[in-house]
């Protein structure tokens, strides 16, 4: 199981919230590419960027940022946040990143996801799927839709998208442990899926279990930064692994 550090950027710094409220914010470090760094050198490879700027403005924003972390770290980079246009995913995918994430465009509206596959290729899109319950949520968490998470994935998994990350809003940043049985249930539905946990990870014991139901990847973010987890600890899970 591969873990994904996950960085949250605002104003070009790196921050968290809890549970998507942006007035929780609280910043953690001035200079995002002396995180991933540290990321790097514990032999991390991959990292989940999200830009809370363009979230909130519907456009990209934070694509420098980007830019400079793929430029000077080899961190194989998802982007996510405010990727709502052709031309967004373009920026992201420009500026560096393997994959575009998108989550409330492909449940919003489908037809304009299915032709942004059709240009840049399903291997250049993960798909976030953020839920309450069962259910899709999206609008930065405020709105549920009566979408099954399942029905969700297995549609864009009929396009070609493989890469899919979910998030139970009601567990993210809050350090309580993941869905593990919702979990479980996506990956026997989706054996074939490349499958990323995301949120509520607090602690190794919870990656422990993550990798043994079958999690390709898991996010790990808030548990980094609060110092639950460190980075000599996911060097040791890594090389284990």
């Amino acid at each position: 199981m591969e873990i994904i550090p996950a960085i949250d950027i605002i104003d070009g710094r790196c921050v968290r919230l809890t549970q998507g409220e942006y007035a929780s914010v609280k910043i953690y470090n001035e200079h995002p590419l002396e995180v991933a760094r540290q990321f790097e050198d514990a032999g991390l490879s991959r990292l989940h960027l999200v830009d809370l700027d363009g979230a909130k403005a519907g456009a990209v924003k934070n694509w420098k940022v980007l830019e400079t972390l793929a430029s000077r770290t080899h961190l194989v980079i998802d982007f996510g946040g405010g990727i709502k246009t052709e031309k967004d995913a373009e920026i992201a995918l420009n500026s560096g990143a393997a994959w575009a994430t998108v989550g409330s465009i492909a449940v919003k509206e489908e037809a304009v996801f299915a032709q942004w596959i059709k240009r840049f290729g399903p291997d250049k899109f993960m798909l976030g799927a953020d839920v309450k319950g069962e259910q899709i949520a999206v609008g930065g968490w405020l709105e549920t839709t009566d979408i099954r998470v399942y029905d969700f994935i297995r549609k864009y998994q009929g396009q070609g998208v493989q890469h899919v990350f979910c998030t139970d809003v009601s567990k993210d940043g809050l350090l309580q442990g993941p869905s593990v049985p919702l979990y479980k249930n996506i990956i026997a539905e989706f054996p074939g899926l490349y499958f990323i946990a995301s949120g509520g990870v607090s602690s190794m014991n919870d990656l422990e279990t993550l990798a043994g139901i079958g999690c390709k990847g898991a996010i790990v973010g808030k548990a980094i930064y609060e110092q639950k987890i460190t980075l000599e600890e996911l060097k040791r899970f890594s090389a284990s692994k």
